[in-house]
């Protein structure tokens, strides 16, 4: 099995922590986004997109999108599981997982960057808090959700990580790469916490990666 993703890459996180927690093996290949090396004609051959990550399973075009790849996963490779049985339960998980990967992540991401920066010439320090809103307005709607709601246990939901997690787990890792204050979010901060207790969500981290640098401070996810 191989995964094509980068060391910083938020979305490549997710599916690393998952892979790691159903004890798959796989191959890392990375594409280097900082190089522009996902737009390139062979990374386009795996991905048309060109966007991180992609799973090869070796029996078919490539899986994309992480969080396409997270269920994939959680069908075809069943324990541990990592969404709920009950649908109102998945409903949640999956609620809580869309807060970080669809209305923050898709906001941060290279491109588009690069469009504020090359298109509207926005200078540094306005970009800046562009990305710090985006990723500060998903942390206050999580934190909201996990301090509110009596589903919220050890992790995002009851005692055992799954996919809310996961997502949770690289968005405050992205706040961090951002340079983010997290100290408003004290309940999102204790289960992130916890999950990277765990050895499957600690060894997945991007600066656990090779190729990435001993401290990171803001900049490109």
């Amino acid at each position: 099995m191989k995964l094509y993703g980068f060391w910083r890459s938020l979305a490549t996180f997710r599916v690393r922590i998952a892979l790691n927690l159903k004890g798959i093996a796989f191959d890392e290949v990375s594409v280097d986004l900082m190089q522009g090396e996902q737009r390139g004609e062979a990374y386009r051959q795996v991905n048309s997109q060109a966007m991180l990550p992609a799973l090869d399973m070796g029996d078919g075009p490539a899986l994309f999108q992480s969080l396409a790849i997270l269920e994939y996963l959680d069908e075809t490779y069943p324990t541990p599981a990592l969404l709920p049985s009950k649908p109102r339960d998945r409903a949640r998980v999956r609620g809580l997982a869309l807060i970080a990967v669809c209305e923050a992540h898709p906001l941060v991401v290279p491109r588009v960057r690069e469009y504020l920066e090359k298109d509207l010439h926005l200078a540094e320090p306005v970009r800046a808090e562009w990305l710090r809103h985006w990723m500060d307005s998903a942390s206050a709607a999580l934190e909201l959700r996990l301090a509110s709601d009596p589903e919220t246990g050890r992790f995002c939901h009851g005692d055992v990580p799954g996919i809310a997690d996961i997502c949770a787990v690289a968005h405050v890792a992205g706040s961090g790469l951002f340079g983010c204050d997290l100290t408003p979010y004290p309940m999102l901060r204790r289960v992130v916490a916890e999950c990277l207790t765990i050895e499957a969500f600690a060894s997945a981290h991007p600066l656990r990666q090779p190729g990435a640098p001993a401290h990171v401070a803001g900049g490109r996810s």
